[in-house]
């Protein structure tokens, strides 16, 4: 499924690539954490755009040790 380009993912696709349990997509969510997600009808779908600008913000610097 697409909309002007921009790919949506389901919530086992996220957790899939994100590499989690998909219970941590909706822990995430219950806390308020984790990336934006789209409601359609009974199911969230996760803008791919949004997912990336997500990693984005939780992107940690390298600190030297």
């Amino acid at each position: 499924m697409s909309v002007v380009g921009d790919e949506f993912l389901t919530t086992a696709e996220l957790a899939e690539l994100l590499r989690i349990p998909i219970e941590t997509l909706y822990q995430w969510r219950h806390k308020g954490e984790g990336p934006p997600a789209t409601r359609i009808g009974r199911h969230l779908r996760f803008r791919r755009s949004s997912v990336d600008a997500w990693l984005e913000t939780r992107t940690e610097p390298t600190t030297a040790a």
